[in-house]
C-alpha cells in the first residue's frame, strides 16, 4: 500500500424525501442568490423542480433557473451560465439532475470566479481561481460527480470532450433520494450501473510496480462494490422500482468516484474513460454504454502487463477458480462482458449501431493522445498506434 491523501468534504443527505431539506441546506451556505441548474423536461414533469423551488422560497432564498443540460454537457451552455451568474449576482449553484448537470454546474462555478475563457481550464492552460460553491440534488446514479472532484465538458467546436479535476469543484452537499431514480428507463439505469463499475475498475488497474505491497482493504472494498452493483443491477432489470436495489446502486455510485476504491493504489489507469470520451465527443453516445463498448477491447490489449491482477478480479468478483492466471484473466474479461450483455449494454462500438471507418478510428486515436503529445493510461501506457488497435478491436 502506498501513502495517500483522502478528503471527502461533501455532506450527504440520503434517503426517502431527502430533497425536502434542500432549502435549509442552501440557507446554511449563507448565500444571497442561487442558480438552479437542471437538464431537460424530466425535472419539471416529475414535479421535482417545483418542490426544490418551493423549498428555496420557504427559506426566503432568491434564485434564477437555467435548464437545458444534455448528456455530454456543452460548453456553450456553460458559457451562458457564467454570463447569467455574473449578471444576476449568483453566489451558489444548485445542480438538480445527474452527472451531466453536475459537470456543467462545476464548470460554470469555475468560470464565474476565473478570468478568461473557461475552456482554457479544461485544456489545462489556466488554473481556476476557485469555484462558486455547488450543491446537488441527485436524480441519476452513475457519474458519482456529487462526491468527486471532476467535471467533463464537450466543446461543440471540434467536438472535443475534456475533463478537469479540482477540490474546488467538490459539492458542499449532496441530496440523495433513491426514489428519484425510479423514473429512469432501463437504458439509463444500466448505463449508470456500468459507469459506476468502470469508475472502480479504472482505479483497480494500476501499474503493479508503482504500488508497494498488497492492499487487501482497498481491493476488497472495490471488489465488494462491483459485486454489489452487479447483483442489484440484475434485480432492477426485473424489478425497476425496487427501492433497496436503487439505494444500493446510488450509494455505490458515490463511493465508486470519491476516491475510496483507489486509496493506496495510486491514481489508477483511466484509459477506458479517455478512449470513450473521444467516442462521446464524436458520436454523442451515452457515457456508460460507451465504456462497456470499449472496456473488453482495452482489457484484452493490456492484460498481459499483469495477468494476476485481472485474475484476482475474475476470482474474487466472478468466482472463477482457474489457477492459471492468464486463463483466469481472460475468463474474467469474458465474464464482465457477459454481465454487460445481461443488462443490455453493448460490448463493441458496432453494437451501438456505429460503423467506424479507418479515417474515424485514426481521428479518434489522434484526439485521444492529444495529437500524439501524450500517452494514455498507466496500467499500460498507450500511444497513437496502441489506441488505433483498441478502437479497431472495439469496432468489430
Amino acid at each position: 500500500m502506498n501513502n495517500f491523501n483522502y478528503w471527502t468534504p461533501t455532506k450527504v443527505i440520503f434517503g426517502k424525501d431527502a430533497e425536502k431539506q434542500t432549502g435549509a441546506l442552501v440557507k446554511a451556505q449563507n448565500c444571497k442568490k442561487v442558480l438552479v441548474h437542471f437538464g431537460g423536461g424530466s425535472a419539471k414533469r416529475s414535479g421535482l423542480l417545483d418542490r426544490i423551488c418551493d423549498s428555496l422560497k420557504a427559506e426566503h432564498i432568491d434564485y434564477v433557473l437555467l435548464g437545458g443540460v444534455v448528456p455530454n454537457p456543452r460548453l456553450s451552455l456553460v458559457r451562458e451560465g457564467i454570463a447569467l451568474c455574473k449578471k444576476e449576482g449568483v453566489d451558489f449553484i444548485l445542480a438538480v439532475g445527474g452527472g451531466s448537470v453536475l459537470d456543467s454546474a462545476k464548470a460554470i462555478g469555475y468560470g464565474v470566479v476565473t478570468e478568461g475563457d473557461v475552456w482554457d481550464i479544461f485544456l489545462k492552460k489556466v488554473e481556476p481561481a476557485g469555484c462558486l460553491p455547488v450543491g446537488s440534488v441527485l436524480t441519476i446514479a452513475a457519474a458519482g460527480s456529487e462526491m468527486s472532484d471532476s467535471s467533463v465538458i464537450t466543446n461543440e467546436d471540434g467536438w472535443l470532450k475534456r475533463g478537469y479535476s479540482s477540490d474546488y469543484g467538490r459539492c458542499r452537499f449532496a441530496v440523495m433520494n433513491p426514489e428519484l431514480t425510479a423514473t429512469l428507463d432501463e437504458w439509463q439505469t444500466m448505463s449508470g450501473c456500468t459507469d459506476i463499475i468502470m469508475h472502480t475498475l479504472e482505479r483497480y488497474f494500476y501499474p503493479a510496480h508503482e504500488v508497494s505491497g498488497e492492499n487487501m482493504i482497498t481491493d476488497s472494498i472495490a471488489e465488494g462494490l462491483i459485486k454489489t452493483v452487479i447483483k442489484n443491477a440484475l434485480i432492477l432489470k426485473d424489478k425497476p422500482k425496487d427501492y433497496n436495489a436503487r439505494a444500493q446502486i446510488m450509494w455505490a455510485g458515490s463511493l465508486s468516484h470519491n476516491g475510496l476504491t483507489g486509496c493506496g493504489n495510486g491514481t489508477g489507469d483511466w484509459a477506458t474513460h479517455q478512449i470513450e470520451h473521444e467516442l462521446g465527443g464524436m458520436f454523442d453516445i451515452t457515457h456508460g454504454a460507451g465504456l462497456a463498448a470499449v472496456w473488453g477491447s482495452w482489457a484484452r490489449y493490456v492484460y498481459k502487463e499483469n495477468p494476476e491482477r485481472f485474475a484476482q478480479l475474475a476470482r474474487n468478483v466472478f468466482g472463477i477458480s482457474d489457477t492459471d492466471s492468464e486463463k483466469a484473466a481472460l475468463k474474467g474479461i469474458e465474464a464482465m462482458e457477459n454481465f454487460f450483455r445481461s443488462i443490455n449494454m453493448p460490448v463493441s462500438v458496432k453494437e451501438m449501431n456505429i460503423d467506424l471507418t479507418e479515417e474515424q478510428i485514426e481521428t479518434l486515436a489522434f484526439k485521444c493522445c492529444f495529437e500524439k503529445k501524450r500517452l494514455v493510461g498507466s496500467f499500460r501506457k498507450l500511444g497513437y498506434e496502441d489506441l488505433i488497435a483498441i478502437y479497431k478491436a472495439a469496432a468489430k
